[in-house]
Formats: structure tokens, C-alpha cells, sequence
């Protein structure tokens, strides 16, 4: 098993997020893609959506840049997953300009949190990284001179929309922030973000309502057909590259059982690999799954170790520049999963 041990997730970085603000319009800011994707469709025309993480980043390791605060400083809403999942929010709102009226919603609010002993490794080492990029281009700016007194309010907003859970759990437990990853989450979160658009935009209440009822229907129906379809399987036990699928697992009735923590950059521990290896020949477990935003290696290693095949099970946090260009959406791909699932556990 030492190979195992060697390898480590590769991230993508670099690239740069896209979207400016439209004067006359509810400007939204989106943190990632899931919430992108709720709030385009919820929203319609009668907003503009600027989702900050890059097509084909992934989200655990990413921080915002300069420009991201100048747009955000000027939108009417700024949507996040909340429950730790962006490390660097509360410094992000406090580097805004302090005559900002943006409000900050953490989306995942009234979802029953899975909290998990293992290291996220992400979820306050990120704030400081956060702050101290901006801060010399900050204060060369004199933009936001004022930041620590005119943005306490964001900071406490945040803090209180859900960032403190890991605290208040205690140090040794965390917050699993995947939320998104089952419809039955997910239709909490969708109705977060239309109660948001309809507190920051009463005039356009109806079409909000509207929009946002067909939405249900099709998480609803992806709901069930998840409920239905899973639970004719014999087999329950889920191998994947990292705790990304706890609130599916748990929704669904099915075992997680993960290479990585809940970061996917984190390093797995020798003797964890050698279990997992040891369950996957004791349970007949015939699949590894792995997700396209982040190296295959390991879970092709441990694979080969244990003699089985690899599949994509994917935790729909962004989208493959390829899955953009064919149209690829949370349905489409929570589609691709279950049918993945159907295969691994027959």
C-alpha cells in the first residue's frame, strides 16, 4: 500500500470566474456551481447571477480575488453553501466596500447537518489565505481602509447564518458541508435562495413563486426516483475518493466508506487505506468511485490493489469544461450518479 500513500489530489486553479454586474438588475453572487444553477433557474431574467468559482475548479481550496470583492460590494445578494464548506467567507465580507448593502445567505440553513470527526482540512485555514491576498492590493486601493468597522454586520450575519456549527459542535467534530448532493437537501436550499430573491426583489415575487414551484417538481421527482431505484439493491456499501456523499448515503440508506476526508486534498492515513482495501474484497464491492475535478490516481490504485474497476460518482460541485459544453446541469449528472450507483451495487 505505500503507493497509495504517495499519491495526493490534484486541484485545478488558476482560472479565472467570470460575469460582471448589470446596472437596473437584482445582482446575485454565487459561490458555487450548484447554487449557480438553483438561483439561474429561480431567478429567470429578472436577475443577473455571477458565480465566482471558475468552470472546472474545485471548490474546497479556492479563493476569491479583488475582483470578486468589487463585484459582490455592488450585488444585492451574495449566496453561499454555508456549514464550513467556504472557509474564507467571513474575511470576504468584511474586505467589502464599506458602503456596501449586499446580504449575505448562507443557503444550506435548516438542512440537518452531518457532522463527522474526520479533518475537513479547508475550513478556517482558508480565511486567512483569503485575507491576505487581498490585503496590500486593498490598502494600496484605499477602497476599503474601513473594512473591519463597515462590514461587522456581514461578519456577524455569516456567523450566524451557520459558519459557527464546527464550534459549536466542539473541536473534535465537524460540519460535513456537502448538503447539495441529495435533492432532498438540495430542495431546502432551492427554497432559501427563492425566499432571498423575494425578500431582495418583492416586485418580482410571482415569477419567483412560479419558477421556483417548477424547480421543486423536478427535485421532488429526482427524490424519488433516487428512493425508488436504490432501494431494490442488494448491496449498500459505497467506496468513493472523498466524504463528499454522507447526506445521499444517509438519505438514501446506503454506507460511505472514503479514501479522503471531507476535503479531497486531504491525505489519507496508511492504515485507513489498508481497511478500506480489506472491506472491499470482504464485501465483494466490485467499484471505486472517483470524481472528474480532482486526480484519479489514488482511487485507481486502491482498485487495482483490491482487483476491482473504477466508476465516476460525482459530488456536482462544478462543472467539467466538456460536461459545459454538452449542457450538463445538477440534473443531468445527479442522473448519471444514480444510474452509476444502479450498476456498483447490483
Amino acid at each position: 500500500m505505500p503507493a497509495l500513500l504517495a499519491l495526493l489530489v490534484l486541484t485545478a486553479c488558476g482560472a479565472k470566474s467570470s460575469g460582471s454586474i448589470v446596472e437596473g438588475k437584482v445582482n446575485v453572487i454565487t459561490t458555487f456551481y450548484p447554487i449557480y444553477e438553483f438561483t439561474s433557474e429561480i431567478g429567470g431574467d429578472d436577475i443577473n447571477v455571477i458565480n465566482l468559482l471558475p468552470v472546472g475548479v474545485e471548490p474546497h481550496d479556492w479563493t476569491p480575488r479583488s475582483q470578486d470583492i468589487i463585484n459582490t460590494s455592488k450585488a444585492q445578494l451574495f449566496l453561499y453553501n454555508g456549514a464550513g464548506l467556504e472557509g474564507w467567507v467571513p474575511n470576504f465580507l468584511k474586505s467589502l466596500d464599506s458602503g456596501s448593502e449586499v446580504k449575505a445567505v448562507a443557503v444550506s440553513e435548516g438542512v440537518d447537518y452531518i457532522m463527522t470527526d474526520e479533518d475537513d482540512g479547508h475550513n478556517h485555514g482558508g480565511e486567512a489565505h483569503a485575507e491576505d491576498e487581498h490585503a496590500d492590493e486593498e490598502h494600496a486601493d484605499g477602497e476599503h481602509a474601513d473594512e473591519a468597522h463597515a462590514d461587522e454586520e456581514h461578519a456577524d450575519e455569516a456567523h450566524a447564518d451557520g459558519e459557527h456549527a464546527d464550534e459549536a459542535a466542539g473541536d473534535s467534530l465537524h460540519t460535513d458541508p456537502h448538503t447539495w448532493v441529495s435533492p432532498k437537501s438540495a430542495l431546502i436550499m432551492a427554497k432559501n435562495i427563492k425566499e432571498s430573491l423575494v425578500a431582495a426583489d418583492p416586485e418580482h415575487q410571482a415569477g419567483y413563486e412560479e419558477r421556483y414551484s417548477k424547480l421543486v417538481e423536478r427535485l421532488q421527482a429526482l427524490d424519488s426516483k433516487f428512493e425508488t431505484e436504490l432501494a431494490k439493491l442488494p448491496n449498500k456499501e459505497i467506496v468513493v475518493s472523498h466524504q463528499a456523499f454522507a447526506y445521499l448515503a444517509r438519505d438514501y440508506g446506503l454506507s460511505q466508506h472514503a479514501i479522503m476526508g471531507l476535503s479531497p486534498d486531504a491525505e489519507p492515513r496508511g492504515q485507513d487505506l489498508v481497511n478500506l482495501a480489506a472491506l472491499v474484497k470482504e464485501e465483494g464491492i466490485k467499484y471505486i468511485f472517483f470524481e472528474e475535478l480532482v486526480s484519479d490516481k489514488l482511487a485507481k490504485t486502491l482498485a487495482a490493489e483490491a482487483g476491482v474497476e473504477t466508476m465516476v460518482l460525482n459530488p456536482v460541485e462544478g462543472l467539467t469544461e466538456a460536461q459545459e459544453k454538452n449542457g450538463d446541469n445538477y440534473f443531468t449528472l445527479m442522473e448519471k450518479n444514480l444510474q452509476n450507483l444502479i450498476q456498483a451495487l447490483q
